[in-house]
């Protein structure tokens, strides 16, 4: 596991600036930059569950699908908030100095974050609620994986499509895009040996695989993510960045769950699923927000986080901890 997440910190590191490179040379939005981002980040989880469904491990990738998916957005708004603050204070570019001091904890996020990446991402959880609770079709068929897939596509062909800006020019290097090479192929590697540590684990402690994939292999799963971030952040792309937790979960809830729908998954214990993937939404719907009603004490500039705001993403996510383990779990 600590070999898989150190090939999976190296290879999201590599990838960051060839990818900034690509949405310069497109002319894409940070928001719909962040897509691309999603396609590096998001391969441990997609890895994740096509070796869970290709080794009968179904439940290791459901519960990684939901687990990360919950996980990645207090994680990731808080390590680009920091990376950010962290930037700003070694070079001295802090928020503009006609906002009041207070103001300068602002981390300033683009408009487009909220149509191009949170609002589809939302749509995308209403859809796999649909496609798998009622009970006529509860479970994951392979129709199911396709319809997600097709969803998918339709998500990034919008990021791509809207927001279009001034194309630039970049340069390429031989020896850039090999480095990119090897550090998807890294990605890739740390993927499959997480699903087999996460096997051995959960046998070796006597818990469910489902239970383990939500735990062991989604924290695992998201540290390319939290690398990614922080160096993309620390790059000056902070739109980019924060959003691309949402544009990874978009990749996850619609890609991550394709190869568990193709080899068909029940949904054994309901209330698990259910509360995973309620948690799921309401994170979602709470990012939404928190880009939409804030705006800076000049009414200038909305989407944006201050630190109250990453602190409540945060307690959302412990009282997710502490309706599982003691509401759904009864560990003690």
């Amino acid at each position: 596991m600590l070999a898989s997440v150190w090939a999976a910190h190296w290879g999201s590191d590599k990838l960051a600036e060839p990818l900034k490179k690509l949405r310069q040379q497109w002319g894409l939005s940070e928001a719909a930059g962040a897509a691309f981002v999603a396609l590096a980040t998001a391969s441990p989880e997609v890895g994740t569950n096509t070796v869970s469904a290709i080794r009968g491990l179904s439940d290791i990738g459901l519960g990684n699908l939901l687990g990360s998916n919950i996980i990645s957005v207090p994680a990731i708004v808080s390590v680009a908030y920091l990376a950010s603050r962290k930037k700003s204070r070694a070079t001295g570019d802090c928020a503009p100095r006609t906002l009041l001091e207070a103001d300068r904890h602002l981390m300033r996020v683009r408009p487009e974050a909220l149509t191009v990446q949170a609002l589809p991402y939302l749509a995308i959880i209403a859809l796999a609620a649909f496609l798998t609770l009622p009970k006529p079709w509860r479970g994951l068929q392979p129709l199911d994986g396709w319809i997600m897939l097709a969803a998918y596509i339709a998500y990034a062909a919008q990021a791509v499509l809207r927001k279009r800006q001034e194309r630039q020019d970049v340069q390429w290097t031989k020896k850039g895009i090999l480095v990119a090479v090897l550090g998807a192929i890294a990605l890739a590697i740390g993927a499959y040996f997480v699903v087999i540590a996460t096997d051995n684990i959960v046998s070796a402690l006597g818990i469910s695989r489902l239970i383990g994939g939500l735990f062991i292999t989604s924290t695992l799963s998201i540290a390319p993510e939290v690398f990614a971030t922080w160096s993309v952040a620390r790059s000056g792309q902070v739109t980019t960045a924060t959003t691309n937790v949402i544009a990874d979960n978009s990749v996850t809830m619609t890609l991550a769950f394709f190869p568990l729908a193709l080899v068909t998954m029940p949904i054994d214990d309901l209330q698990i699923y259910s509360v995973n993937l309620a948690f799921v939404a309401i994170l979602g719907a709470v990012y939404a927000g928190l880009l939409y009603f804030h705006s800076d004490a000049l009414g200038s500039q909305k989407y944006s986080f201050r630190p109250w705001e990453v602190l409540i993403l945060i307690g959302i996510y412990a009282a997710y901890l502490a309706i599982m383990l003691f509401g759904v779990l009864n560990v003690f």
